[in-house]
């Protein structure tokens, strides 16, 4: 990546004692000219020698053109150019890129600056070990720039947005409400993790900028919500090139306020002016989404109000909208695809690492989503047994089943959630098939118990109940359902340890800030959309598993929506019964598979 500067000495920047000026742009025009000639090659244009004199043509003779700067080729460079003369700025003031003779070259001053003392006559801090900018070549550099501007359509959620934010308004009369979207976190050192918003931000606005912040105004207020955003770091400012975190010359061009405004249809403001802002307001008047930005952390006095903020937004967050219903239909889809490609691919795989299928995955996540949902879990043989398995480096093997539980994010940030189970060569075992189709048998009874009114922990209870009989009818417990899930000693649990489902949205766990009384413990309501995924786990050395199971790992989850008569499951287009499995797999594996080289 780039990163690597040139060698910084001070540059030679002087004043020729010639009084002819030259446009700024008939300069930078000699320099490109010219930058591929020797010193002793140059060739005189007669009309430019008839208006400007003749052109020197050895080295003793020339003029340099000197235009260095720490991030820049021609930072230690002196090209040769038509004697000696005054460059101009466009706008007619003096210029900082001049031509100078070899004998009018004082020592330009040294650097006085720091990160206390950014900025001086001379020099402009960069940031630790960074050559310091001198001011000439900021001059150079924030020249001659045509406008730029992001053109861009209002979001299609932008309505939506407006009335989610009336909702969580409506539950907090007279406060004014904070919401960042969250900074940019680091990776490693100076290179950071790829920004995504906070999810309860993102609702709110469907702004996908970071350090942004969205300040809901009480009831009354002139204006309904103010959107904070950082200004534009463009060549109007050094820090376009100066800053490579956030300079456009680094990562790209932003939106400035008024495209956030036309974006997202709402008024914006300065990031800066937020501070001053929020300090103007009665502080026990304000309230704030905590954890995500430590200047609103520090500016906002805490509350008790805050952890209720959160609380609100995952229970206003729970009913789905359709335009929600519609992008998590669109990550289910795409997640579809996603899981096809790694069929294809499977044959690749096998006697290589876990990783070729996380990364074929992921590829189709990257290319038509945001990115993936979460980690993929891409668990071969007894890895499936590990609930959480993300190493992905182990080695597929012929013969073993493949438990892979992963989503594809959206570009508006909803996610897929969906686990199959599949058998590495195309046909299950006799042993493998019998624990699949007591785990798919769970499953169904939990989805036939998804309606609305349900209790959230109905399929929970449904699945388990078959789970428990069917590890009875194996052998591997000695009492049926009732003794073995039992509050105080869940004799099931030893194999399958998590719930059956978990909310879905904007995050893979979603609403998780929601009281117990609401989501946990609550009714399923329509436009909730949940998990339904039960699985088994014989880990390769529990005694208490007949040999032929262990090292079995099987999940299956499906992603569901809660519709007026009962529910609509969004991944039915992924086969689950195991015949269709291996029809599903055997057409795949006759389609071309990823090119991937190996």
């Amino acid at each position: 990546m780039a990163g690597c500067e040139f060698a910084a000495k001070s540059p030679v920047v002087t004043r020729a004692k010639s009084t002819d000026a030259l446009p700024l742009s008939d300069v930078l025009d000699t320099v490109r000219s010219r930058a591929h000639l020797t010193r002793s090659s140059v060739v005189s244009d007669p009309d430019e020698t008839a208006e400007r004199g003749p052109i020197a043509k050895t080295p003793s003779q020339l003029g340099h053109v000197a235009v260095r700067g720490p991030s820049h080729p021609l930072w230690q460079t002196n090209w040769p150019a038509p004697g000696p003369a005054h460059a101009t700025s466009p706008n007619g003031g003096d210029g900082y890129i001049e031509l100078v003779t070899p004998d009018e070259e004082p020592t330009y001053p040294e650097p006085d600056v720091s990160e206390d003392n950014p900025e001086s006559e001379h020099w402009i801090w960069a940031g630790a070990h960074r050559p310091p900018l001198p001011r000439p070549f900021v001059e150079y550099m924030t020249h001659d720039w045509a406008p730029q501007t992001v053109a861009e359509p209002p979001h299609p959620a932008a309505d939506r947005t407006r009335v989610r934010r009336s909702g969580v308004r409506a539950a907090f009369a007279g406060k004014t409400l904070v919401v960042p979207s969250g900074g940019l976190k680091v990776r490693a050192n100076d290179t950071d993790f790829r920004f995504r918003p906070g999810s309860d931000f993102y609702w709110l606005t469907a702004c996908d900028d970071v350090d942004a912040v969205v300040v809901v105004h009480p009831e009354g207020h002139e204006i309904e919500a103010t959107l904070y955003v950082e200004e534009r770091r463009d060549s109007s400012s050094h820090r376009f090139f100066s800053d490579s975190r956030y300079g456009e010359a680094w990562v790209g061009p932003r939106r400035g306020l008024h495209e956030a405004a036309s974006r997202w249809a709402i008024d914006t403001a300065p990031r800066d002016q937020l501070e001053k802002d929020l300090v103007a307001l009665e502080p026990s008047k304000v309230v704030a989404l905590r954890g995500y930005d430590a200047r609103v952390d520090a500016v906002v006095a805490p509350s008790d109000s805050d952890a209720q903020l959160a609380t609100s937004l995952s229970e206003l967050r729970l009913v789905k909208d359709d335009f929600e219903l519609a992008r998590l239909q669109e990550a289910v889809d795409l997640t579809v695809l996603g899981f096809e490609d790694v069929v294809r691919a499977l044959p690749t795989a096998i006697g290589r690492s876990e990783r070729v299928i996380e990364g074929v995955f992921n590829l189709r996540a990257r290319v038509d989503g945001n990115d993936v949902g979460y980690n993929t879990i891409a668990a071969a043989g007894s890895h499936a047994t590990i609930l959480h398995w993300t190493n992905n480096d182990g080695i597929v093997v012929d013969g073993d089943l493949l438990l892979l539980d992963a989503g594809i994010e959206v570009r508006d940030l909803y996610t897929a959630d969906v686990t199959r189970t599949m058998p590495v060569t195309g046909t299950f075992t006799t042993p493998q098939r019998e624990i699949y189709e007591l785990v798919l048998a769970a499953q169904q009874a939990a989805i036939d118990v998804v309606r609305p009114g349900a209790g959230f922990r109905d399929p929970n209870t449904a699945a388990m109940k078959v789970l428990s009989q069917g590890l009875l009818d194996l052998g591997i417990l000695s009492v049926g359902p009732a003794e073995a899930m039992r509050t105080e000693l869940p004799l099931h649990a030893r194999y399958t340890l998590h719930g059956v489902s978990h909310m879905l949205g904007i995050d893979v766990h979603d609403c998780s800030h929601a009281r117990e009384t609401t989501y946990f413990k609550g009714p399923l309501e329509v436009g909730y959309v949940l998990t339904v995924e039960p699985g088994l786990y014989f880990q390769p050395d529990d005694l208490t598993v007949p040999e032929q199971y262990r090292g079995i790992g099987v999940r299956i989850e499906d992603d569901l929506v809660v519709t007026e008569d009962g529910c609509r499951v969004l991944s039915a287009a992924l086969p689950r019964d195991p015949d269709a499995i291996e029809s599903w797999m055997t057409e795949l594996f006759s389609r071309p598979a990823p090119q991937l080289g190996l």
